[in-house]
């Protein structure tokens, strides 16, 4: 039963769901409870997401992948805008470091902006310290979805669901290094740069990315 939940659902959704106290969970991923669980950070977006403009809104979740031996936990931070990976990081530990990890590789990948929004849910992940600070560091305003509401966070439960469904193998991989490998060429290659999406009119993510700063360019010049 824990395995087919690991493999349909999001690991801080499970979170969310069943709460980090539980026993199960603890034993199965190593956790040790934070000493403040749960903390009051408004759900700004409240399922409105489409955005304006890219680096506006991110949002990020974790999700398990199989490696062989043990699970491998995946982290991602999406812009909104265009529905592009931006950053991500994938680990055997999973605490707290995966979701820092993918937060700087997004936050140093797209140019250090300011004014961004992070939204995830109330995973452990991303109520921690830890997480907290780097957020603080990169002046980025946190938002977190209703506890246990899934819905709240649509976008990144629709990117696992395709890259578990339509590109990961059945029985997972082989190793370590064949998931990271694979998981990169899905999130580069295929998703970022082929992929249609209905959010982008059938455009890829890059190709939607570019096409609006070609036009604020243009806005930018005649202004």
């Amino acid at each position: 039963m824990i395995k087919s939940l690991k493999e349909s659902f999001p690991v801080t959704t499970l979170c969310s769901a069943f709460g980090i106290k539980s026993s199960s969970y603890k034993a199965l991923n190593g956790y040790t409870r934070a000493a403040k669980e749960h903390i009051a950070i408004p759900n700004h977006p409240n399922r409105e997401f489409n955005v304006t403009k890219p680096n506006e809104v991110w949002c990020g979740d974790v999700t398990y992948i199989w490696t062989g031996q043990r699970w491998a936990y995946l982290a991602i931070v999406m812009d909104l805008f265009s529905r592009k990976p931006v950053g991500w990081s994938l680990s055997l530990p999973p605490n707290t470091q995966l979701t820092a990890d993918a937060l700087k590789m997004a936050f140093e990948s797209r140019g250090k902006p300011k004014g961004v929004m992070f939204h995830s849910d109330q995973g452990c992940h991303y109520t921690s310290r830890l997480f907290r600070q780097y957020l603080w560091r990169f002046q980025i305003k946190q938002s977190m979805s209703r506890r246990g509401n899934c819905w709240d966070n649509a976008p990144k439960e629709r990117f696992f669901r395709s890259l578990k469904t339509k590109w990961i193998p059945a029985r997972g991989y082989q190793s370590f290094s064949e998931a990271k490998a694979d998981i990169v060429k899905y999130i580069i290659g295929y998703y970022s740069q082929v992929r249609p999406h209905q959010h982008n009119n059938g455009l890829s993510p890059n190709v939607a990315e570019k096409n609006y700063w070609a036009e604020y360019k243009t806005v930018a010049k005649f202004t």
